[in-house]
C-alpha cells in the first residue's frame, strides 16, 4: 500500500485528486448551485477591496448593510485616504474590528494614492503590499473584480470542503491555495470559490455536514459524514 503524505488522514483515497474527479464535483455543484456568486456587493475594484477588508471575521451579508453608506460618503480610494478615522469607524463599527479596519482602509487607499495614481491595482503582487491586504483579498479582487482568473480564494468554507473532500489537508491556506490551484483548471478559478462556499453554507456546514440531499454524496469520503 502506498504511503500516506505527512498530514494525510487514513482515509484519504487521492480519487478525488484525479483530474475527471474535480471535474465531476464542480459541474455537480454547478447544476445544484446555479446562483453560486460572491455573495459581497460592489461595483468596481475599490469597492470590492474595501469589502473584503470589512469582511474578515464579519458575514459578508453584515458588510453589505455597512458598504453602501461607507461608498457614499468615500467613493474613491482619494476620498478614502482622506478619511477621518472617528467619522470612518462609526461608520464601520458593526463589522467589528472596526478600529484596525479603519486604519488598514485609510493606509491602504493612501497608498493607493500614492503608488498608484488612486487606481486599485490588477497585479498580485502590488495588491499584497498593501497595508491589510493579503492574499486571499488580492485574489478575490483579481478573479471577481478585474475578471482575471489569478488562483483560488481560500475562504473559510473552501478551507474546510476543500480538506472533507479529500482536495487537500493544508493548514496553511496559502500552502492549499497552491495545491488547489494545482488541482483546479485555470478555467474554473474563478467559480470555485463561490460554488464551495454555497456547499459549505447549505451541506458541508461546520462543525458536522448536512448530507442528506448532498449534491455530491456519492463523491465524497469524508468518514464523518452526518445524515439526519
Amino acid at each position: 500500500m502506498a504511503r500516506k503524505a505527512m498530514g494525510q488522514p487514513a482515509w484519504s483515497t487521492g480519487l478525488n485528486r484525479k483530474p475527471e474527479r474535480v471535474q465531476a464535483i464542480l459541474q455537480a455543484l454547478r447544476a445544484y448551485y446555479p446562483d453560486a456568486r460572491l455573495i459581497l456587493n460592489f461595483e468596481n475594484p475599490y469597492q470590492l477591496l474595501v469589502a473584503a477588508i470589512l469582511a474578515a471575521q464579519a458575514t459578508d451579508e453584515r458588510v453589505n448593510q455597512v458598504t453602501p453608506a461607507v461608498f457614499q460618503r468615500y467613493p474613491t480610494p482619494r476620498h478614502m485616504a482622506e478619511a477621518d478615522p472617528s467619522d470612518l469607524e462609526a461608520r464601520i463599527r458593526p463589522t467589528g474590528y472596526y478600529r484596525q479596519k479603519a486604519r488598514f482602509l485609510i493606509e491602504c487607499c493612501r497608498a493607493i494614492v500614492e503608488r498608484f495614481h488612486g487606481e486599485v491595482p490588477d497585479r498580485l503582487e502590488d495588491l499584497t503590499q498593501l497595508p491589510g491586504v493579503g492574499k486571499k483579498t488580492a485574489l478575490l479582487v483579481l478573479n471577481h473584480a478585474f475578471r482575471k482568473p489569478s488562483g483560488i480564494v481560500v475562504d473559510t468554507h473552501m478551507h474546510r470542503v476543500a480538506q472533507r473532500l479529500d482536495w487537500s489537508h493544508e493548514q496553511d491556506r496559502d500552502r492549499m491555495e497552491e495545491e488547489l490551484r494545482a488541482l483546479i483548471p485555470p478555467a474554473s478559478w474563478v467559480e470555485a470559490s463561490p460554488l464551495i462556499a454555497f456547499h459549505g453554507r447549505r451541506h458541508c456546514k461546520a462543525p458536522r455536514p448536512l448530507c442528506t440531499g448532498c449534491p455530491i454524496e456519492d463523491l465524497c469520503y469524508f468518514p464523518e459524514k452526518h445524515f439526519r
